[in-house]
């Protein structure tokens, strides 16, 4: 991978909004909305962290990380997605990149915790296991993922924030 990860600048916004369209066009399980998820917490001032893959001066992925409610009360815990990549650059480690760089980021700014709506088959290899405590309604529990990063767990049931109904 010869991707350089770094954080967003406001002059990436286009391109993060094309690639994540791009990646998830195909996606079995995406209702096309990823690109506006990532517009509404920006406009909310949600984006936590959010780092691009770039290439020869091209982005070529994004990762976004947002803060979660949990019913609990539990503080510091932040949702992972959307996570995209130029679909011909997929399975090259930049995917993978993004997913360390997003927890190194993440434990930067003391997070207690991450969770994540995916494919165990790939999280997993990051830390990211089921946590029968931590709940997303309507979301099988396979793939509902959490990792912990400090030592306070959380029990209850989990909100993304609100700009993840977003449509347009």
């Amino acid at each position: 991978m010869t991707a350089t990860i770094r954080p967003e600048k406001p002059s990436d916004e286009a391109a993060i909004e094309q690639v994540t369209r791009r990646a998830f066009l195909s996606h079995p399980y995406s209702l096309q909305t990823e690109q506006f998820i990532i517009r509404a917490l920006r406009a909310d001032d949600a984006l936590s962290v959010s780092l691009v893959a770039e290439e020869a001066g091209r982005i070529v992925g994004h990762i976004a990380l947002s803060p979660v409610t949990i019913s609990d009360g539990s503080a510091g815990w932040y949702g992972l997605g959307p996570i995209s990549v130029e679909p011909e650059l997929q399975r090259r480690g930049i995917g993978r990149a993004l997913m360390e760089r997003g927890i190194v980021e993440l434990r930067k700014i003391g997070a207690a915790g991450c969770v994540l709506v995916g494919d165990p088959a790939f999280y997993i290899r990051f830390g990211f296991a089921n946590n029968p405590a931590l709940v997303l309604e309507g979301i099988p529990p396979e793939f509902f993922l959490c990792l912990l990063l400090g030592t306070a767990s959380a029990h209850g049931s989990v909100q993304f924030h609100q700009a993840f109904q977003a449509t347009a």
